[in-house]
C-alpha cells in the first residue's frame, strides 16, 4: 500500500521529474522541479488554493514516483520525453506529430547534390527550411535543375566519371553531365554559387535573366523556347510571392501566437530564414486539465515550446512570442544547448516585430474559428474513436496502433506491411514494409511470424543503443492482426519469445471478407457497424492491405520477386511453364497428385514428388 504521506517525507529537495500515477498505475501527469520536495508536497496541501481542475486530478493520484536529475535543464528534457512517450491526462499535449522537409546541398562535394532531406546533419552541407510541404521542396528542386543544371543522383564524383551513360536530366537539359566530364569544376561551381543565392532569398538576378533570355528567344521567333523561359519565370515570381514578408534584419526566427478559447487552443507558427517567410503552419493543442489556472495561456505556449522543439532537427536563433512563457529561462538553456547556438526567447512590444506577431495571433484566431467544428468531428473520428476501443479491449491507455498484414499474389513471394495509426490517425513516416526472407512457399503465420520478429527485435536493438524515439524504438500500445484467432496467437507468441507485454487483437472478417469485430482474449468482440471505433478498425485494415499489396506490386514491376515455383527444387523455366500452362492456376498444382503432375512431359516422378512435397509439407495452422 502505497502512503502517500510517508513517501511526501523521503523526497529530495533535489531537481527532477515526478510522475503521478491514478488506482489503474496509469501515469496521469509528468511535472518538472527544482525542489522535487517543495513542488509535490504542493499537490497535497490542504491549506493551498490549487483550482478546482488540480484538485480533480489529485483526487485521482494513488501513487507518485520521481527521478532525480542533475539540473533542472536535465528535467524539462526529461519531462519532454516522459510525455511523449506516455501522453498523461492532465498533461497539455501538442496533437499534431509533424515533420518538415529541407533542401540539402551537398556543398562539401567537388560536384554539389540538390536533394530533400527529413534531418539535419553534422555533414558540412548547406541546409535551407524547414518548409512546410514535401511538395515545395520537389517543386523547388526541379526548379533549381531547370535553372541551374543541378545534379540530384547518387554517382560519385569525380571517382565515376566515363563510367556510365548521361541520364534523362542530361538530354533534357536539365543537367550538364558533369558525370561524363562535359563541364568543369570550377564552372560547376559557378552554377552552384548562383542557386544558393537564389535559395537565400536573392530572386532579382534570376528574374532579370530569365526575362532577358525570354524576350530573346522571342525576337529570334523561338517560341517554344520563349514559353519555357516564361514558365519557369512563373514559377520563380511564385516562390518569391509567397516569400512576400520580409524582415529587415535578414536573420532566422521563428514567430510564435497562441489563441485559446476554453478547451482549445492553435498555435500559429510563421517560419522566418534569411528575413524571408518560407512558410508557415498551425498547431492543435489539447489543454490539459492541469493547465495553469491563473495563466493557462502561458502554461500553454509553454508545453507547445517544449513538445515541438524537442523534435524539430532546425532552431533559430530567435524564438519571438506573443506572451511570457513558463521556464523562460531553462527553456532557453535547454535550446541553445541542443541547437549549439544561442537561443532567445523575444516579447516583441513595437514595430515591425509586433506586427508579425499580430499577424500571426490573427491567423491562429482564424484557425481556431473555422476550424472548431471541424476539429471536434475529426476528435470524434479519431481520439474518440480510439476511446471507444479502450472501452471494448478494458484497458488504456491506447495511443500507438500497428497494425500487420502480409501479401501474397499469384504464387509471388511474400511481404509484409506495417502501418502505424497514432491517436487515431496514419502515422505514415512511421510505416514499414518487409521483404519476407526466411519462409519458402505461402505461409501466412511463418512470414507474419518473421514480421513481427523483425520489427520487435530490432526495437529492442535500439531502444538498447538508446537511439532516438521515433523508430523501432517506439513501441505500440496495441497490436492488430489481419485475421482471428491464429494470427494473434502468432503475434503473442513473438511476444512472449521476445518478453514484451504489448496486447494484441485480430480483425476479424466476415464471409464477405468485410470486417466483423476484434479477437481479444481468446473471445470475439462484436462491434457496432455505425460506431466511430468500427470505422476506425475497418480503416486500419484496409490501410495495412493496401501498404501491403501496393508494395507487392511494386516489387513485382521491378521485377524484384519471383514465382513461387522458382523456389522447388528441380523445378527450372520449362517445368514452371508447363505446369502453369497445364493447370493454370496455383491453387491447382497445390491440390494435384503426385501422379497428376508426373503425366505433364516436362515432369519424371521425382520432380513431381518435390512439387507435390513442396506445398503439403507447408505448415497449415488456421
Amino acid at each position: 500500500m502505497f502512503d502517500i504521506p510517508q513517501e511526501l517525507k523521503k523526497l529530495p529537495a533535489k531537481p527532477g521529474v515526478y510522475l503521478m500515477h491514478d488506482e489503474n498505475d496509469h501515469i496521469i501527469y509528468v511535472g518538472k522541479a527544482l525542489s522535487l520536495k517543495n513542488r509535490v508536497r504542493q499537490y497535497f496541501q490542504s491549506s493551498r488554493n490549487k483550482g478546482v481542475k488540480i484538485e480533480q486530478m489529485v483526487s485521482h493520484i494513488s501513487r507518485f514516483e520521481y527521478i532525480i536529475t542533475d539540473s533542472e535543464v536535465e528535467a524539462l528534457v526529461l519531462e519532454c520525453n516522459l510525455i511523449k512517450e506516455h501522453h498523461p491526462k492532465y498533461n497539455t499535449m501538442l496533437m499534431d506529430d509533424k515533420g518538415y522537409p529541407f533542401i540539402k546541398v551537398t556543398v562539401n562535394e567537388p560536384f554539389p547534390r540538390i536533394m530533400m532531406a527529413r534531418r539535419i546533419a553534422k555533414d558540412k552541407a548547406k541546409y535551407f527550411g524547414p518548409y512546410t510541404s514535401a511538395g515545395a521542396v520537389k517543386d523547388t528542386i526541379e526548379l533549381m535543375r531547370k535553372i541551374y543544371y543541378i545534379r540530384d543522383c547518387n554517382r560519385r564524383l569525380p571517382r565515376d566519371i566515363g563510367k556510365e551513360r548521361p541520364c534523362l536530366y542530361y538530354h533534357i537539359h536539365q543537367c550538364k553531365a558533369p558525370c561524363q566530364g562535359y563541364i568543369s569544376q570550377e564552372e560547376y561551381r559557378k552554377y552552384v554559387d548562383q542557386m544558393l543565392q537564389f535559395l537565400g532569398g536573392k530572386y532579382q538576378p534570376v528574374i532579370e535573366m530569365l526575362t532577358k533570355k525570354m524576350q530573346q528567344a522571342s525576337a529570334e521567333m523561338e517560341y517554344e523556347r520563349a514559353m519555357e523561359y516564361r514558365d519557369i519565370l512563373n514559377s520563380v515570381n511564385k516562390i518569391a510571392e509567397k516569400q512576400k514578408i520580409t524582415d529587415v534584419a535578414g536573420e532566422d526566427r521563428d514567430i510564435i501566437a497562441l489563441a485559446k478559447e476554453n478547451e482549445d487552443a492553435v498555435v500559429q507558427v510563421f517560419f522566418i530564414r534569411g528575413g524571408r517567410m518560407i512558410g508557415r503552419d498551425h498547431f492543435y493543442m489539447k489543454v490539459g486539465q492541469n493547465a495553469t489556472e491563473e495563466n493557462p495561456e502561458s502554461s500553454i505556449l509553454s508545453s507547445f515550446i517544449k513538445q515541438f522543439y524537442a523534435g524539430t532537427p532546425y532552431i533559430p536563433s530567435e524564438l519571438m512570442l506573443s506572451m511570457e512563457v513558463e521556464d523562460k529561462d531553462i527553456i532557453e538553456e535547454w535550446l541553445s544547448t541542443k541547437s549549439e547556438h544561442k537561443v532567445h526567447l523575444l516579447i516583441p512590444v513595437k514595430g515591425k516585430k509586433e506586427g508579425l506577431i499580430a499577424l500571426a495571433e490573427k491567423n491562429a484566431r482564424m484557425v481556431l474559428n473555422s476550424d472548431k467544428e471541424r476539429l471536434r468531428r475529426e476528435e470524434g473520428r479519431t481520439i474518440g474513436a480510439v476511446k471507444e476501443i479502450e472501452k471494448l479491449l478494458n484497458f488504456a491507455p491506447i495511443k500507438r496502433i500497428e497494425a500487420y498484414d502480409i501479401s501474397n499474389i499469384s504464387g509471388f513471394d511474400s511481404v509484409g506491411s506495417m502501418v502505424v495509426y497514432d491517436s487515431g490517425k496514419p502515422k505514415r513516416n512511421d510505416y514499414r514494409k518487409f521483404k519476407i526472407k526466411g519462409v519458402k512457399g505461402v505461409d501466412d503465420y511463418a512470414s507474419l511470424r518473421e514480421v513481427l520478429t523483425r520489427r520487435f527485435a530490432h526495437g529492442l536493438k535500439e531502444k538498447e543503443e538508446e537511439k532516438e524515439l521515433g523508430s523501432f524504438s517506439t513501441f505500440p500500445d496495441l497490436i492488430l492482426m489481419d485475421g482471428g484467432k491464429g494470427q494473434v496467437n502468432i503475434a503473442l507468441q513473438v511476444m512472449e519469445d521476445l518478453k514484451l507485454k504489448i496486447p494484441v487483437a485480430g480483425m476479424v472478417k466476415d464471409d464477405n471478407h468485410r470486417t466483423r469485430g476484434l479477437y481479444y482474449n481468446n473471445i470475439e468482440i462484436p462491434m457496432d457497424k455505425n460506431s466511430e471505433s468500427f470505422k476506425l478498425i475497418t480503416r486500419i485494415q484496409d490501410e495495412a492491405h493496401r501498404f501491403a499489396i501496393t508494395f507487392h506490386r511494386d516489387l513485382r514491376s521491378k521485377g524484384q520477386v519471383h514465382s513461387i515455383l522458382d523456389d522447388i527444387k528441380g523445378v527450372g523455366k520449362v517445368r514452371r511453364k508447363d505446369l502453369m500452362r497445364h493447370f493454370k492456376d496455383l491453387e491447382a498444382i497445390k491440390n494435384a497428385s503426385i501422379e497428376q503432375l508426373s503425366k505433364l512431359p516436362s515432369m519424371n516422378e521425382k520432380s513431381a514428388k518435390e512439387v507435390y512435397d513442396f506445398f503439403h509439407s507447408q505448415t497449415k495452422e488456421r
